[in-house]
């Protein structure tokens, strides 16, 4: 009897040693707090794996820099101090020359066409910025607008206002005449409040998810630059995956692009209404003239940006025509929804 004991005891333990070793522990890092929409779409991204491999695989998630920060992310991941991480390329000049082709100002009025066009470049291109890491799925911001303490009804307001911006969108603020204040974004909200900016060119989620609605009561419509974000995983810990994991985390590329995508407009189009109703927010537009007017004053980073696409070896011309063939069908087809 004693010794059926022993033997159902070590059976079952040996079950749970079992269902222990066929469990894969992943752990995934990102830099933005958890409320934010690189972490919400973190989590829903966790949430379906875990789910689709029936929790043969589990996904440890560290939000808000807790695991690696914004600019160490990339290399903290080809070294494995974290199995996956999220990178936002704006955050390393030079180091993505293909997708940071989102950042030039083309007018894209949503995230999710921005994040089907850069998945379906990334796709068609196979850039090698990202030969050293395994891309899980990519997604852009909604375009950068303007959000300020005074009111911006037109360009001439804009001259001489501090305002608080980041990569390209300092270039594109000097440029406009305005003064570009390059700081990170979780020291803006005291810089607001002391005066030592007068608003900030970003998407427009951040009113409700920073609550920069409180300070920044106006925003001019400008629909400029987008920030494309990465999520990768280290190349080691991707081939070491049984084969079925890896297909159910390659097919959810796209599908999670597109839910990042419509997640942040949802965001965008909640944080406006917030601000309006609770801080008697107004939304400006230029006028048809000075829209033409910042197109034409932002020529040239295009052209900037072909000639060192081109040094790198990329189909600078051709990139440009495809992202504005996507950026056309995809827009068109949010607006018909």
């Amino acid at each position: 009897m004693l010794k059926k004991i022993i033997l159902t005891i070590f059976l079952i333990m040996g079950s749970y040693g079992l269902v222990s070793a066929e469990t894969i522990r992943l752990s995934y890092a990102n830099f933005p707090p958890a409320s934010t929409f690189p972490s919400v779409q973190m989590e829903r991204w966790k949430e379906a794996v875990e789910e689709r491999t029936n929790g043969r695989v589990m996904i440890d998630t560290y939000p808000g820099g807790s695991l690696l920060g914004a600019r160490n992310m990339f290399r903290g991941v080809i070294q494995g101090q974290a199995d996956i991480g999220n990178i936002c390329m704006s955050y390393q000049p030079g180091v993505f020359p293909m997708t940071t082709v989102l950042e030039l100002p083309f007018g894209f009025k949503t995230s999710t066409a921005a994040s089907l066009v850069l998945w379906d470049l990334f796709e068609k291109y196979q850039p090698k910025e990202f030969e050293q890491v395994k891309v899980l799925t990519m997604f852009g911001t909604a375009p950068s607008n303007l959000m300020t303490r005074q009111p911006v009804r037109n360009l001439a307001e804009l001259q001489g206002l501090e305002i608080r911006a980041s990569g390209t969108a300092s270039q594109i603020l000097e440029v406009l005449g305005a003064v570009p204040v390059d700081m990170p974004m979780s020291e803006t909200p005291e810089a607001l409040q002391r005066g030592m900016v007068k608003g900030l060119l970003s998407s427009m989620e951040v009113l409700l998810d920073f609550n920069f609605a409180a300070y920044t009561p106006y925003q001019t419509r400008l629909d400029l630059q987008v920030y494309p974000f990465a999520v990768i995983m280290n190349k080691n810990k991707w081939n070491a995956l049984p084969e079925d994991v890896r297909r159910i985390m390659e097919e959810l590329g796209r599908e999670q692009a597109l839910w990042t995508g419509e997640y942040m407009d949802a965001q965008v189009e909640k944080s406006l209404e917030y601000a309006r109703n609770k801080y008697d927010a107004r939304m400006f537009e230029l006028s048809r003239e000075e829209y033409a007017e910042i197109n034409q004053k932002l020529e040239f980073l295009v052209e900037k940006w072909k000639q060192e696409a081109e040094k790198t070896g990329l189909p600078a011309e051709e990139i440009l025509a495809d992202l504005l063939r996507l950026k056309d069908q995809y827009e068109a087809e949010v607006a018909s929804q």
